[in-house]
């Protein structure tokens, strides 16, 4: 296009829009990769000559940029381009947190703790 000067004028072009990418709600079973989990999903399926309902899983391995999620979470994961030779997919947010399970063993360390000295107490 050209203004009234004849000069040139740059039309902006929009950003490319990304097409639809898959969204998937999964739960964390690994996180021993820097900067990468391991999510599993699990669904049932029908076995097509015996009819009975099986359970299968997939995993997903997922970019975690700040390490953020551990196993046990809830996450939600989003589709993206390749980043390695097995991860497609980015975690997107946190859905639900996992209890700490070394918070819930070392209350439970301390728990055992004082109730044996208690009892070798008692017994002198």
């Amino acid at each position: 296009m050209t203004d009234s000067a004849g000069k040139r004028i740059r039309q902006q072009k929009k950003a490319p829009v990304r097409g639809n990418r898959k969204n998937i709600d999964a739960v964390v079973s690994s996180t021993k990769m820097q900067k990468t989990i391991i999510v599993e999903t699990s669904h049932r399926v029908k076995h097509p000559k015996y009819k009975k309902f099986m359970s299968r899983s997939t995993k997903y391995y997922v970019h975690d940029e700040k390490n953020e999620a551990r196993v046990g979470d809830t996450v939600r994961i989003s589709e993206t381009k390749p980043l390695s030779k097995l991860k497609r997919w980015r975690l997107v947010e946190i859905l639900k947190r996992a209890p700490q399970v070394d918070a819930l063993l070392g209350d439970i360390a301390v728990a055992a703790l004082t109730s044996d000295s208690e009892s070798k107490g008692e017994r002198s």
